[in-house]
């Protein structure tokens, strides 16, 4: 296969010293360009409004540039294809017709392979079978291929492939393009969401000294001209509270967060959430803006009820709201009563044959019984309210119900999607939370939180009370787009090397 390469590299780069022994410069600093593809595309593409007779009346004349991913030759002509940004226009050569305008054309065309940039300038017209096409007057070679694209008519298929050459997936597959076109619109859509509803987007860390806001290992560097270990950071939030504390109404962060666990189809270490900060409000707020930022994406998408999988999924509000409890009883079959004692709670767990069953506290029990029986059955977008304590270091315990905290998860798909909070705002109570944090990492929990007394100090200054949502943008590109591997909608996932690597 390596002498395959070899060979079709020589031959290219044979061609490339012709086209440059005909005085045509091989690597142009710029392409000549009036129009993208799409536009053109877009505006012209309807055959019985835009009639080839009409077209060559208009005498609309464009440049364009692109990928030449098709080629085929018939005598004196040539047609071919040219891509861009996942859309594609057919171009027309004709010998006699590019003699008079641009004499090395013709001699360039039959230099170019598949793969290689070119500028076509020309008229628009259709041919013979009604296809938009571009009439060549004018040639601009910009960049030679010296690899060939995969074969041509399936693409890039093998999955992993794909993953580590990205750039060759996006080139050939057409859907890959759209999906990241349709994320970066998404995020757009979220971002303007935000900023709607009085949200101030800011910028905190990413290198940290003491990782915190989220139970995860993290990943650790060192700076070398300050001699100290610093944390990438596994959440923003404990800086973003530092801002409410300093006055700040309303934040949001759209960041970069990394944790060093495993890798699945949910999972990747370097992902992307939006998180935000509300001061005044509570969990309630925070459903709403959790409604708000998903109904936005889903209008990017023109539905507001997608396919995801064998499901047809609404994001018309309200969503459903359960306690996490109801959930278990209702969807483990379990009767509702036992789950208020600590011994039946450990009971069912050991019947279901939880690991370290007898190590764990009847609230830790709960979220692990939640997991094993019911985050499959939620595929409508459903809130999960009422957290044991245990899961919930930050949150703010519940008037009434010792041992939970006022918070939720959004599900769909039976994916954890977003998780929100009535954010605790007393520091007495905070700093308990952060020693029983320090209990477990004692204990041996590697994921458990460090004590941060910068954050204790500024609660001690005044924390109003506030609302706090974190949304996983990689998951709601996932259900917006349909993909069910968070690598799909990752421009470079994290990959182990190849064994030469």
């Amino acid at each position: 296969m390596q002498n395959q390469t070899n060979q079709y590299r020589d031959a290219r780069l044979g061609k490339l010293e012709k086209i440059i022994g005909l005085g045509i410069e091989a690597w142009p600093a710029k392409a000549k360009r009036t129009h993208g593809i799409g536009g053109i595309v877009a505006d012209y593409a309807d055959a019985e409004e835009w009639t080839n007779e009409r077209l060559e009346q208009s005498g609309i004349a464009v440049s364009v540039m692109g990928r030449l991913i098709s080629f085929r030759e018939m005598g004196k002509s040539v047609f071919g294809h040219l891509s861009e940004g996942g859309q594609k226009l057919q171009v027309f050569f004709n010998k006699n017709g590019l003699a008079e305008s641009d004499p090395k054309a013709w001699e360039l065309i039959k230099l170019l392979d598949l793969g290689d940039f070119i500028s076509v300038t020309g008229a628009l017209m259709r041919t013979k079978t009604g296809e938009l096409s571009i009439r060549a007057s004018e040639v601009q070679f910009l960049c030679k291929a010296l690899l060939p694209l995969p074969e041509k008519w399936h693409g890039l298929q093998d999955k992993e492939q794909r993953y580590r050459q990205r750039y060759l997936d996006l080139a050939t597959n057409p859907d890959v393009m759209d999906t990241f076109q349709k994320r970066s619109r998404i995020l757009a859509s979220v971002r303007r969401e935000m900023e709607s509803m009085g949200y101030l987007e800011v910028e905190t860390p990413m290198m940290q000294p003491i990782p915190g806001g989220a139970t995860a290992r993290p990943f650790v560097t060192h700076h070398n001209a300050l001699d100290m270990e610093l944390y990438m950071r596994i959440a923003p939030e404990l800086y973003l509270k530092r801002l409410i504390v300093g006055g700040f109404e309303k934040v949001f962060e759209v960041n970069r967060n990394f944790r060093n666990e495993g890798i699945s189809q949910k999972h990747n270490p370097e992902f992307t959430m939006l998180e935000c900060y509300a001061a005044g409000q509570d969990l309630r707020d925070m459903m709403e803006v959790t409604e708000r930022v998903f109904g936005a994406a889903a209008k990017v998408m023109g539905l507001e009820t997608l396919a995801y999988g064998d499901h047809e999924i609404s994001y018309r509000p309200p969503f459903k709201r359960m306690a996490l409890k109801d959930a278990v009883a209702h969807f483990g079959g379990i009767e509702r009563q036992r789950l208020e004692s600590h011994g039946e709670i450990k009971k069912i767990a050991a019947e279901l044959h939880l690991e370290d069953a007898d190590k764990k506290t009847p609230g830790a029990l709960l979220g692990e019984l939640f997991e094993h029986l019911v985050e499959k059955h939620l595929v409508q977008p459903t809130f999960i309210v009422d957290y044991p304590i245990e899961l919930s270091p930050l949150t703010k315990e519940l008037p009434g119900q010792p041992g939970f905290v006022d918070r939720f998860e959004l599900f769909v798909a039976g994916m954890e999607l977003a998780n929100a909070y009535s954010e605790l705002n007393d520091p007495i109570v905070q700093m308990q939370r952060f020693q029983d944090q320090l209990a477990q990492r004692e204990a041996g929990d590697d994921e458990a939180m460090l004590l941060d007394m910068d954050f204790i100090d500024s609660l001690e200054h005044g924390f109003p009370p506030c609302g706090g949502l974190g949304i996983g943008i990689d998951r709601l590109v996932m259900l917006m787009t349909g993909n069910t591997s968070i690598r799909d909608v990752i421009l470079f996932p994290l990959m182990r090397p190849l064994p030469s690597q």
